[in-house]
């Protein structure tokens, strides 16, 4: 599996490509707000030939969706995410309104998934795990044989998710962190929502929320 990542909008939000040989790829998280964010995102994909097959938000806070229409319409792909994060994503054009962020109706979640269920694309099959608690219903994607993890706004390199949005919660966030992603094993990349990639084995060295 390859994975190509991109750094959008006003809130510096990181959208991913994931791809293998056979030429499919998952869309995660399109934060694209910019006619050129748009025209990078699609530039890349078809510079390598790619054919989008499945677009997913980990949590739909507005600046991961900001993009969700024009992938949704560009590639005609629906949208998968968990069930908790509807309301989630039907706030995001009041509050893009509220922060001066306008954004295009995203299309609704029709495909839904929970903790234990699978992802895939070409040869290439991804865990869900559910992580709530920077939003109500996020998910983690796990990419075992590479050791790839997909985290959203869960964990960052040394720190991790805010809690004070609505749905948000610290406790849950860290039992999230603690029970799910942890136990994946100091090998496992991270690739968050924001910033650059950790490990596991980093932030449990060196992550002040997680080390006592």
């Amino acid at each position: 599996m390859e994975i190509a990542y991109f750094t959008f909008n006003p809130f510096q939000e990181n959208t991913y490509v994931l791809y293998d040989s056979t030429g499919e790829c998952l869309i995660i998280d399109p934060g694209c707000y910019q006619a050129a964010e748009k025209k990078r995102l699609s530039d890349f994909i078809a510079q390598h030939s790619l054919r989008p097959v499945r677009m997913v938000n980990t949590h739909c806070h507005i600046d991961h969706v900001f993009g969700n229409r024009y992938v949704a319409d560009t590639y005609g792909l629906p949208l998968t995410a968990h069930q908790g994060e509807i309301a989630v994503l039907e706030a995001a054009t009041s509050y893009g309104k509220m922060v001066g962020l306008p954004v295009e109706l995203s299309p609704p979640i029709t495909q839904f998934v929970r903790n234990g269920d699978t992802i895939q694309f070409g040869k290439t099959t991804l865990s869900v795990l559910f992580t709530p608690g920077h939003s109500p219903a996020s998910i983690s994607l796990y990419h075992e044989a590479s050791g790839t993890l997909i985290a959203g706004d869960v964990l960052f390199y040394q720190s991790i998710g805010r809690t004070d949005l609505p749905g948000g919660d610290y406790d849950t966030l860290l039992q999230s962190i603690t029970e799910q992603l942890l136990p994946l094993g100091d090998h496992v990349k991270v690739y968050s929502g924001h910033g650059q990639p950790t490990t596991i084995g980093h932030e449990r060295k060196y992550n002040p929320f997680l080390v006592d």
